[in-house]
């Protein structure tokens, strides 16, 4: 048998799976963004480096008419040779850290020196008379030339800086969606074979009841319980746990482990099944009333020499989805018992489930059956599939 502990971990952790996913889902997206990002930070940077020489050379007084162009030429000159330098950032990543580091130290002085450079040659295509002068020691561009050509390097490295501060941001997020899609896929993996690990009991107890049933020549009601079995198992395990069913998909399933159990108890178990035609299109988890059915069949019907009774029932009440199943055994002293292994594993497992799944807009209760017996109130957000109904 699954360890109970595992179970309830498991159950646990379903909702935080979808959330997980979602999540990774977004964190997807946004990566998918920065790559846009980097160049929409390319076009600002430099228009914010072009702008601010402007207006460094405007306080020596008025430029010229067509600055804004040159200042736009050898900005986009700088972009390009900054996307030279991405390359060679690119390249040398996964290199070691020594190689990368002086690798990157190197790129961005000749980037820098590159940049000056080709810079003089536009300055003096654009300026020829300007660029005597500055070449003579005079000229209104002179210290804001100068000034700037000096912090080429820096306004390389600054780029720099903004890139790897970028590009370490988006492999941690690259690197928190791969954890967390990881996480997901576990999750869903481990619930899914949950629903492939059945009772042990059951299974067993089931077989051994065919098996008599076989021995004792009653093989029509043999080949019943074989194929009531058989829709059960494929129910459980060809149904995705992480999608929600119908109440009406969950009372069949319900009804057909009930069934199986009956050729077990024949007398001695009677059912009864109230389903209101409100809520047969409503969703719930799957297989969420099995567990506290077979807690029923476990302690109340099982321990009774004469069996009992079970009473399974679907509502609208309150404008929630009422899931109620009652049975007439010992019930349970409700002022001390705890929901722990020992008062039901479905008892547990269940109010843990719903917890996680719905928070709290639902809500879980036990209460004494009339005369004696145990009764396992359940409510749900009413929800249908598509749109809602009243």
């Amino acid at each position: 048998m699954t360890n109970i502990c595992d179970k309830r971990w498991l159950f646990i952790q379903t909702r935080n799976a979808i959330g997980t996913y979602n999540l990774a889902m977004q964190i997807s997206d946004v990566i998918k963004k920065n790559q846009r990002l980097l160049w929409a930070l390319q076009f600002i940077g430099w228009g914010a480096w072009a702008a601010t020489f402007y207006l460094g050379v405007a306080y020596w007084g008025p430029p010229p008419t067509d600055y804004p162009v040159y200042l736009a030429v050898i900005a986009l000159i700088g972009m390009s040779i900054s996307l030279l330098l991405l390359v060679v950032f690119e390249t040398t990543w996964e290199t070691n850290q020594w190689i990368r580091s002086f690798s990157a130290v190197v790129a961005i002085y000749l980037a820098g020196v590159l940049w000056i450079a080709v810079r003089s040659l536009v300055f003096y295509e654009f300026y020829p008379e300007e660029w005597e002068k500055l070449r003579e020691g005079g000229g209104p561009y002179l210290a804001a030339y100068f000034k700037n050509a000096m912090s080429a390097g820096t306004v390389m490295l600054v780029w720099s800086a903004v890139f790897f501060g970028l590009k370490y941001y988006l492999l941690n997020q690259e690197e928190k969606r791969r954890y967390l899609i990881a996480v997901g896929q576990a999750h869903e993996a481990q619930l899914k074979m949950l629903r492939y690990q059945l009772n042990p009991h059951f299974l067993f107890n089931t077989l051994n009841a065919i098996s008599t049933l076989i021995l004792d020549k009653e093989t029509e009601t043999a080949n019943h319980m074989v194929t009531k079995l058989s829709k059960f198992l494929r129910y459980s395990l060809d149904n995705d746990p992480m999608q929600q069913v119908t109440v009406a998909e969950e009372m069949e399933t319900l009804r057909l482990y009930l069934d199986i159990e009956k050729v077990r108890f024949d007398e001695r178990l009677s059912l009864s099944f109230d389903v209101d035609e409100r809520v047969s299109d409503a969703l719930m988890p799957s297989l969420l009333l099995q567990p506290l059915v077979e807690n029923s069949i476990k302690y109340a019907i099982s321990q009774s020499i004469h069996g009992g009774s079970i009473a399974v029932s679907a509502s609208v009440e309150g404008g929630m989805l009422a899931l109620v199943i009652a049975d007439d055994g010992p019930g349970l002293d409700l002022n001390r018992t705890l929901l722990t292994s020992s008062s039901g594993v479905g008892l547990a497992n269940t109010q843990d489930r719903l917890r996680e799944l719905y928070g709290s807009n639902q809500h879980f209760r036990l209460s004494d059956s009339k005369p004696h017996g145990l009764t396992i109130t359940i409510g749900l957000p009413l929800e249908y599939a598509g749109s809602a109904k009243p």
